[in-house]
């Protein structure tokens, strides 16, 4: 397929997606342009400009929507991203030489660590004044309380990014985002593609911006709003526990143990080892109806979490990114 097809073909795809995004009642605008044959395909929310406007004259446009719908184009888009990147002519060797380069490094028991760095980057996000989300600043944050431990997972990816740079300079956060990826893939979860071309922070975000372990399901669902993720979005995210130690099943299985368990309420029993088993805010979740729901329909279908974790995923690492421009 030469790199003026697939600009078309993605063109195609693209408003065949936007169409599907919303209420038949409403008309669709695509504000901006496909750049010409061998240019980035793929850029930032701000860059693509797709507005869902009503067919009322005096109301306000709606940036699709909601952002969720922007999922939808991206994930579709990205089956193209491997021949129409911001990388140049190497742009087709880099990203398996990023995922070659992480699996000699991470191991299945170093996985759920570099899981943790992904949220914890990309976590800061608030779609209000779009501060925050994926951009590395993470480099700056490990003295945090609530980044204890990520040292060590940042030094391992240092191993692997080394590497890569020498072929083809990448950064952070785009780094960060395919080792996630790479992480989920090796303990047995979905194949995830992700997306090149993220811009780095030169600071630190600011504090208090990721969500405290003790929320309530309310507070949980609040927090999460305010970064642009519904109530599924946020119990599939959730599901990322289901590796490490916080004692749902496998701890290194990417399976959905996590739910299983969650409806069992371990914590609640009187044995000390089970009263351990995971954080508040994951307790939580089973004590809200909305997200009940999503927990017993992920605990009854694997696939239907392994699909909804993919898509969240994708938004989790695309949010807040400041994209390369050439």
């Amino acid at each position: 397929m030469t790199t003026a097809t697939t600009t078309t073909t993605t063109a195609s795809l693209l408003e065949t997606s936007l169409l599907r995004c919303g209420p038949t009642s409403s008309s669709f605008k695509f504000k901006g342009k496909f750049e010409s044959p061998g240019k980035h395909v793929v850029r930032t929310l701000r860059d693509w400009r797709i507005r869902c406007v009503s067919d009322d004259p005096g109301s306000r446009p709606d940036l699709v929507s909601s952002r969720r719908k922007m999922v939808v184009m991206l994930s579709t888009v990205q089956l193209l991203s491997h021949l129409v990147t911001p990388y140049g002519s190497k742009a087709a060797d880099i990203y398996p030489v990023m995922q070659n380069e992480i699996r000699k490094v991470v191991t299945k028991g170093k996985a759920a660590g570099v899981l943790r760095l992904v949220f914890h980057d990309a976590g800061t996000f608030e779609l209000d004044d779009n501060s925050g989300g994926i951009n590395g600043s993470i480099a700056y944050e490990l003295e945090r309380p609530e980044n204890t431990g990520l040292k060590k997972s940042l030094k391992v990816l240092a191993k692997a990014k080394v590497n890569v740079d020498e072929i083809q300079p990448v950064s952070w956060a785009d780094m960060i985002s395919v080792a996630g990826s790479e992480a989920v893939s090796i303990c047995g979860g979905p194949t995830i593609p992700v997306l090149l071309g993220r811009l780095d922070s030169t600071q630190p975000d600011p504090e208090g911006k990721l969500p405290p372990e003790t929320l309530s399901a309310s507070g949980l669902k609040e927090c999460f709003k305010r970064k642009g993720f519904s109530t599924q979005e946020l119990v599939a995210l959730s599901g990322a526990h289901t590796i490490g130690s916080k004692g749902f099943g496998d701890p290194t299985g990417f399976d959905n143990a996590y739910y299983k368990i969650l409806l069992e309420k371990p914590w609640t029993s009187t044995s000390k080892m089970t009263s351990m088993v995971g954080l508040p805010s994951d307790h939580a979740l089973v004590d809200d109806d909305e997200c009940l729901r999503w927990v017993k329909r992920y605990a009854e279908d694997q696939d239907k979490f392994f699909e909804d974790f993919t898509n969240a995923y994708i938004k989790l690492v695309n949010s807040g990114a400041k994209w390369k421009k050439l």
